[in-house]
């Protein structure tokens, strides 16, 4: 897809990616996502398989999600029907930025996996609402504990779940990521990645043992949520450790080797949800060969031109050669419009 820059480009991108996750890696806001003046938004897309997906947003809230004309129940319904994994610019954010983006980003894994981890994000999202506002209450006494205990035990159950998937994927993208790290530095560099849980537990990793756990560091914590009126373990507390040379490529890696690093984890991504699912999802580029110099823009091109379907955005052409250029479809995108090469 090429076009100067400001054209539309990231925005068509962006649409493709959050019909497929339900999520935008640039706005948590619905309004963001609409246009100015406009009271809603309107995504549709028709997938290999012949499935007409549709995802409607509104200024006013809610969205509807639609496949082949059925509203379905829930929009949750609409993942696995299109698979991608996108990286821009932004991404970078996730070497150099807070927790809560390495976080949000293993959470997109985990949905491509398993569609019903989203259910369970929710589920916790709304548990840890509900017991901050409690908290900030202040208002302690046997009422106000009673229902914190019972708050604990739900946390501790959806949290351990949360807790494992994460932590098994991790545990299942690293040898890639590790793998990918290599070869876009030309054997350079060697990648590491780390599950720091935000519930202290040793040895094993059974689900019992970590609900346990968790609920007893909940409770053990009580006095001192109530003082600072905030929950202090479980997911929303951990951290994805991302080293290079043993290092923490956020203090250490040079601007270079951090494009590089996400593109690792991007493509170990695609490569982990491809082996899962048995066909491999669409990778979605925004710009990134802006990001990179000649010979990792190489690299990148052959490793991602075998056999994955790609759209990626560039304001030219020069970058593409040989085979990307005959096996590639050309459109040109001006004022929002998209047009095909003849």
């Amino acid at each position: 897809m090429i076009g100067p820059n400001g054209e539309g480009k990231s925005n068509l991108l962006e649409a493709v990616e959050l019909l497929g996750s339900l999520r935008s890696h640039r706005t948590s806001s619905d309004r963001d996502l609409i246009a100015h003046g406009e009271k809603e938004s309107c995504l549709r897309a028709r997938t290999i398989e012949g499935d007409v997906l549709q995802l409607a947003l509104r200024r006013s809230g809610g969205r509807t999600a639609q496949r082949n004309g059925k509203v379905l129940e829930r929009q949750h319904n609409l993942l696995g029907s299109l698979r991608c994994v996108g990286f821009s610019a932004l991404d970078l954010e996730l070497v150099r930025g807070e927790p809560a983006g390495r976080r949000q980003w293993l959470d997109r894994v985990v949905l491509q996996l398993e569609p019903v981890y989203g259910e369970l994000l929710s589920r916790y999202g709304r548990l840890l609402r509900q017991r901050s506002q409690l908290l900030r209450r202040g208002l302690g006494g046997t009422e106000a504990n009673a229902l914190l205990d019972a708050f604990d035990l739900q946390m501790a159950v959806i949290g351990t779940r949360l807790h494992r998937r994460r932590a098994r994927a991790l545990r299942r993208l690293e040898p890639l990521a590790s793998a990918w790290q290599q070869r876009l530095s030309g054997g350079r560099e060697l990648l590491e990645l780390a599950y720091q849980s935000g519930t202290k537990l040793e040895g094993v990793e059974a689900e019992e043992p970590w609900r346990a756990a968790l609920q007893e560091q909940l409770a053990a914590q009580r006095s001192e949520e109530w003082r600072l009126g905030q929950c202090g373990v479980g997911p929303h507390r951990d951290e994805v450790g991302l080293l290079l040379g043993g290092q923490p490529a956020r203090r250490y890696g040079s601007a270079g080797q951090q494009r590089t690093l996400v593109l690792a984890l991007k493509l170990a991504e695609l490569e982990l949800v491809g082996e899962v699912i048995g066909e491999p999802p669409l990778l979605l580029l925004d710009d990134v060969l802006a990001e990179l110099d000649p010979g990792r823009q190489h690299l990148l091109l052959e490793a991602v031109g075998e056999g994955h379907q790609c759209l990626v955005s560039a304001t030219h052409l020069e970058a593409f050669k040989g085979g990307w250029r005959q096996d590639s479809q050309v459109i040109r995108m001006q004022a929002g419009q998209v047009a095909t090469d003849a």
